[in-house]
């Protein structure tokens, strides 16, 4: 019994930490020797956000590179170029009402309406491209999106827990 009850409280936990509002994708080169590279260097002409998101995403994607074990340099292995873009979302939510005084579901007979809810927001994207210094070839990219950009509170909070969830499939493992 204690089995059961500690599977039922693994899957649950498990089903809680995989849900997660962002949507994220990688891709890599098959041939890169990824435990070759040692140094990066950012390249940011394609950021294009406020100084306050800039250093919140250079410092994440910073600290998440180091925790693998590279470090930044004049002399780099890899380029990790960062881009940064956002589009106008449109969102309808309706709700079905059968109405009052319904006889029977669908169908029947009485008074019913609908709800619908609209709602407009700004959703980011944060795509990193590692690139091979030597060869000037992409050799990893990851790409993630859903931030809220219209609220600076969202975007404190979602901006590390983003690029963690990027950087999660660097470096990749082979199959």
């Amino acid at each position: 019994m204690k089995k059961y009850i500690l599977l039922l409280m693994a899957s649950a936990l498990l089903l809680i930490t995989s849900c997660s509002p962002f949507r994220v994708r990688t891709d890599y080169s098959e041939t890169a020797n990824f435990t070759a590279f040692k140094t990066y260097q950012f390249r940011v002409d394609d950021l294009k956000l406020n100084d306050l998101d800039k250093d919140r995403v250079l410092n994440e994607v910073a600290k998440n590179l180091q925790s693998k074990g590279l470090s930044a340099s004049q002399n780099p292995d890899l380029i990790v170029n960062l881009k940064a873009s956002h589009k106008r979302v449109h969102d309808v939510t309706i709700e079905p009402s059968f109405g009052m005084y319904s006889w029977g579901r669908p169908f029947g007979w009485g008074i019913g309406m609908s709800r619908a809810w609209t709602s407009d927001y700004n959703q980011g994207e944060l795509q990193i491209d590692i690139i091979d210094a030597k060869t000037n070839k992409l050799v990893w990219q990851g790409i993630g999106n859903g931030i809220n950009v219209d609220s600076s509170k969202a975007k404190q909070k979602q901006i590390p827990e983003i690029v963690a969830e990027i950087m999660a499939n660097y470096p990749p493992v082979k199959k």
